[in-house]
C-alpha cells in the first residue's frame, strides 16, 4: 500500500446545523444541539426521557417532496450530506465505474419499519406502502447517495452499531489502496429518535435523564455524567488518492493515514473494561501509518458521557499513549451533537479533519468537574493546535464490541 489518500470534500446535517460549515461554526461557539422533543408521542407513551439532539434543519426544508416520500429519514439525511460533500469537492469528473460509496448506519430505517407496522395493524396489508422494504433497508442511505451521484464502483454499507461510519472510512481507505476506485464518498447517517429506541436505551440505563436541562445533559468525562443524548443526522467525506486529487486541482483538507477495526468479544453492550480491543485499534492505526506516539496532537474521542464507557476509553488511551497522553488535546464533541449512533464516526471524523485543517481543536462543553479517575487534557474552549505537521485520530466504539479508529495528518 503506497498511495497517499486525502480528504477533498465534506458535508453534514446535524443537531448543530444544516451544513458542514454551520455545524463546525456552532461547535466552535460551544452550542448544544440537545433540546426538548416537541412531538406529542413523548406524552402519549409517558417516556421517561423527553429530550434529544434532533437535526437543526429538517430534510423537508431541503429536499424535494418526492424525495421525502420515497426515502426514510436516515436516507434523507444521507442524501443531504452526500450532495454537500460532493459539491464541496468540486463535483469530481470521475467515471462512474471509478466512483464508490462506503456508507454506514447503526439502525437503519426504524421510522419506516415501525410506521409500516402501525399501518398493517390498524389499516390492513393493502395499505402498507410498496416502498416499505427499500426504505427500511440499512443499505438504503448508501444506495440513495450512490444512485444520486451515479456511483458504479460499488456501494457498500457497514452496520457495526456506533462504530459503523468510522469503519466505513477504514473501508474507503482500503478500497482506494486496492485500486477499486479513484474516488469514494464515505459517511454515515442515522435517524432513530423514536419512542421505542428511547424506551429501550432508557431501560438499559444508557440515556441521560436530565430532562430539565437538555443543553447540559451530555457531559463526557464529567463526574456528573449520567448517560448519552440521542442525536440524528449525517456526515460525508469525499476521499480520493492524492494523485487523482492533484491532477484535478482539488483542495485537500487533510490526509487519511489509515485506520483499524477490532472487536472485544466481551459483551453485547458493555465495553471491555480493560479497553484492550480499543487500544489495539489505536495502535494498529498509528503503526500502519508509521506514526510515533509523540506525533499525535489531537484525539476526537468516542466519549458518550456514560459512566462505564468513558472510563473504559480512558483506560485504552492510557495504555496506548502512556506518558504522552497529557500532551494530547482531547475533544469529546458528543457533548454538543449528542450521539448520532451509526453516524457518529463520520461527523467526528469530519470534526477531526477540520481541526487539522484549521489547526483548532473544538471544545468539549459541559465539563464542570473532570472525573478524577480520568487524567486527560480535555479541551474546554477552542484551542490552537500549533504549526508544523499534525496527526490526529478519531475513535468510535459500538455495541457488539466493535472498535474502529481512523487517523489523519495535516495536508
Amino acid at each position: 500500500m503506497t498511495n497517499k489518500i486525502v480528504i477533498t470534500g465534506i458535508g453534514a446535517t446535524s443537531p448543530l446545523g444544516g451544513t458542514a460549515r454551520d455545524t463546525w461554526t456552532n461547535l466552535l461557539a460551544g452550542e448544544s444541539g440537545a433540546r426538548t422533543i416537541e412531538q406529542d408521542w413523548v406524552a402519549q407513551y409517558e417516556l421517561p426521557v423527553t429530550f434529544a439532539a434532533n437535526a437543526k434543519v429538517q430534510p423537508a426544508d431541503v429536499l424535494e417532496r418526492h424525495e421525502i416520500k420515497r426515502l426514510d429519514p436516515s436516507s434523507q439525511f444521507a442524501l443531504i450530506a452526500g450532495r454537500e460533500a460532493w459539491a464541496d469537492a468540486g463535483a469530481p469528473d470521475v467515471p462512474s465505474d471509478r466512483l464508490a460509496i462506503d456508507w454506514a448506519t447503526g439502525i437503519g430505517g426504524v421510522w419506516t419499519l415501525l410506521d409500516a407496522w402501525d399501518t398493517l395493524r390498524e389499516r390492513g396489508p393493502r395499505r402498507v406502502l410498496p416502498m416499505t422494504v427499500p426504505m427500511l433497508m440499512p443499505n438504503g442511505p448508501g444506495a440513495a447517495v450512490g444512485m444520486d451521484l451515479h456511483a458504479r464502483a460499488g456501494i457498500r454499507t457497514v452496520v457495526s452499531a456506533c462504530a459503523s461510519s468510522t469503519e466505513a472510512l477504514v473501508n474507503a481507505y482500503d478500497h482506494l489502496q486496492a485500486g477499486l476506485a479513484d474516488v469514494v464518498i464515505a459517511g454515515g447517517s442515522e435517524s432513530a429518535i423514536h419512542p421505542i429506541t428511547i424506551a429501550s436505551f432508557n431501560s438499559m440505563q444508557a440515556l441521560s435523564r436530565n430532562n430539565d436541562d437538555p443543553a447540559h445533559a451530555s457531559r463526557p468525562y464529567d463526574v456528573a455524567r449520567d448517560g448519552f443524548v440521542m442525536g440524528e443526522g449525517a456526515a460525508a467525506l469525499v476521499v480520493e488518492t492524492e494523485e487523482h486529487a492533484k491532477a484535478r486541482g482539488a483542495r485537500i483538507y487533510a490526509e487519511l493515514i489509515g485506520g483499524a477495526v477490532t472487536s472485544d468479544a466481551y459483551h453485547i453492550t458493555a465495553p471491555d473494561p480493560e479497553g484492550t480491543g480499543a487500544a489495539r485499534a489505536m495502535r494498529t492505526t498509528l503503526e500502519q501509518a508509521g506514526v510515533g506516539l509523540d506525533e499525535v496532537a489531537h484525539i476526537n474521542v468516542h466519549a458518550t458521557s456514560t459512566p462505564v464507557g468513558d472510563i473504559a476509553e480512558y483506560t485504552a488511551l492510557a495504555a496506548v499513549f502512556g506518558e504522552h497522553l497529557p500532551n494530547i488535546a482531547v475533544s469529546a464533541t458528543k457533548a454538543s451533537t449528542g450521539h448520532l449512533l451509526g453516524g457518529a464516526g463520520a461527523i467526528e471524523a469530519m470534526f477531526t479533519v477540520l481541526a487539522l485543517h484549521h489547526r483548532t481543536a473544538p471544545p468539549t462543553i459541559n465539563v464542570t468537574e473532570l472525573d478524577p479517575e480520568i487524567d486527560l487534557d480535555v479541551v474546554r474552549e477552542p484551542r490552537a493546535l500549533g504549526d508544523g505537521p499534525l496527526v490526529a485520530i478519531s475513535n468510535s466504539f459500538g455495541f457488539g464490541g466493535h472498535n474502529a479508529v481512523v487517523g489523519f495528518r495535516t495536508a
